[in-house]
């Protein structure tokens, strides 16, 4: 089985990776950017595999259909069976311009990609972000009922979301993990990506949240974090399912939720 994976050398997607190859006679077709090849050769060492079945493909998230040459285009066209779409920017002080072309256009580009190799299912990682603010319990079955979507992070996730709900000709699943950490039992985090998505969205809610709503680490009280692992196994069991289009997934902690975090079971398999 084949699969194409933007953000592969993410903090989840090198995780999701490793699981993927896991499969007899699979293989992994990975975007990377010019310059960007060591950190793929890295990811290679880590798994234990080779070039043959971790593929560089040469592109860029900002670019038209990625700035995957036609070669390549022709090459991979009718072999991608599950296209995962995990490039974007997680970077809350961004400014609104490039979150919006990144998260947004590049999202549009990359449906436009799985569409023209024809892959058998687009599976977008999404966030519970894309509920916005609401206040109440934001279930699966909710998307238009967001609101509060006035910071540029809440409204390209939302947005981005959209368009694979609105626009895809292909089959699609979507997936909203709640605050990425570390490792359930290695505790390994990434240096960079890993923390932020907890201590800086904390950090950034707490400017716009009300008063009342406690958060770890700032009034002592409990926010939704999921490990990295988890999310990993979620996106993994993604491939197994029974139906692909049109279906969503939260990947939160039920135990450990707030009002406006998916309040449906988290995957996993």
């Amino acid at each position: 089985m084949n699969y194409f994976v933007t953000g592969a050398t993410g903090f989840i997607g090198r995780f999701l990776v490793g699981r993927l190859l896991k499969r007899e006679d699979s293989r992994v077709f990975a975007l990377v950017r010019s310059g960007s090849e060591y950190k793929l050769d890295a990811l290679r060492r880590r798994l234990g595999v080779d070039a043959d079945r971790l593929v560089a493909i040469q592109g860029d998230i900002n670019e038209k259909l990625l700035g995957v040459s036609k070669r390549d285009q022709d090459d991979l066209n009718g072999q991608v069976d599950h296209f995962f779409h995990l490039a974007a920017i997680y970077d809350l002080t961004a400014d609104e311009n490039t979150q919006r072309y990144t998260n947004i256009e590049g999202t549009r580009q990359t449906l436009k990609l799985a569409e023209k190799l024809e892959a058998g299912c687009f599976h977008h990682v999404s966030s519970i972000a894309a509920a916005g603010l609401y206040n109440g319990t934001f279930t699966e079955d909710m998307f238009e009922e967001a609101t509060g979507l006035d910071d540029p992070y809440l409204l390209t996730k939302h947005e981005s979301e959209a368009l694979v709900r609105q626009e895809s000709k292909l089959p699609w699943r979507i997936y909203r993990p709640s605050m990425v950490v570390g490792h359930s039992e290695t505790g390994e985090m990434d240096k960079i990506d890993g923390p932020y998505y907890m201590f800086k969205l904390i950090q950034k809610l707490k400017d716009v949240l009300p008063n009342w709503m406690p958060l770890i680490g700032v009034e002592g009280g409990h926010f939704n974090v999921v490990p990295v692992d988890f999310v990993a196994d979620a996106l993994d069991h993604g491939v197994f399912a029974d139906v692909c289009g049109g279906r969503l997934r939260a990947v939160v902690d039920p135990a450990g939720r707030l009002d406006h975090v998916g309040d449906a079971d988290p995957v996993r398999h």
